[in-house]
């Protein structure tokens, strides 16, 4: 019987994972997917749940289990996941906000709506890093076929996805990051991308990379801004469950 459920898919939840499993603390991680589940560790700590979880259904699971700590370690841009996840705990455990730790930002503008309008003032080429969940806002830019490029994660049924909402299959960049300053570059040459467009995924997310890569190729950066938060550290979840 597992005290803690941290629910996951992102680095952190990920070394949060390896640190319950390093120290003896029976957690179960909850996950979207199967490549999210790929990245955990194999211990007997450790219990994963693999699946998208809605309100109702992520409500009844902390109800059954009565965890003591319900961890959100969820992508800091996925912010109904952080509501479901808030609605469902409702007194039932101490429910613990894992923050993202912030980089300078460059170039940042508050919402996708804003990203649009930018881009269709212009024709320039596009490298898309903002993960798939923005992909259908990206379809109102301007000649969106021809001027961007995609880079995601190469989870199941990405590209047919990618196909089937008109994005060129040969535009589309299927690898997994953090990416150095080097591969950055070089999906910025191969693009040919006068504009990358990235979200402030901070330094655990390789943000600096992107920014260093896209002054050397002179490339513009638009940054997505991150929605302002309360919430603990990494390091000071790591203390508070280090006691479970």
């Amino acid at each position: 019987m597992s005290d803690i459920i941290i629910f996951g898919g992102t680095t952190e939840g990920r070394k949060l994972a390896e640190f319950c499993a390093g120290n003896g603390i029976s957690a179960d991680i909850s996950v979207t997917t199967s490549y999210g589940a790929e990245l955990l560790p194999d211990s007997p700590y450790i219990n994963i749940l693999t699946g998208r979880l809605d309100a109702g259904q992520m409500t009844e699971l902390i109800r059954s289990k009565k965890y003591h700590y319900i961890i959100d370690a969820t992508h800091p841009y996925a912010i109904d996941a952080t509501k479901n996840i808030q609605s469902a705990v409702s007194g039932a455990g101490i429910y613990l906000r894992l923050v993202r730790e912030k980089s300078d930002i460059s170039g940042s503008i508050s919402d996708m709506n804003e990203v649009i309008d930018l881009l269709n003032r212009n024709n320039k080429t596009v490298l898309s890093t903002l993960g798939s969940k923005e992909l259908p806002a990206l379809t109102g830019v301007n000649n969106f076929r021809e001027r961007i490029w995609i880079r995601v994660l190469p989870a199941d049924g990405v590209r047919e996805m990618c196909i089937g909402m008109g994005y060129d299959e040969k535009k589309l960049i299927l690898e997994k990051g953090a990416f150095t300053e080097e591969q950055n570059i070089s999906h910025i040459k191969i693009s040919g991308a006068e504009i990358l467009l990235t979200k402030e995924s901070g330094i655990i997310g390789g943000y600096p990379e992107k920014v260093s890569a896209c002054r050397k190729c002179g490339t513009e950066i638009i940054t997505l801004a991150r929605p302002a938060e309360k919430g603990y550290s990494l390091s000071e979840i790591e203390s508070i469950i280090g006691g479970v």
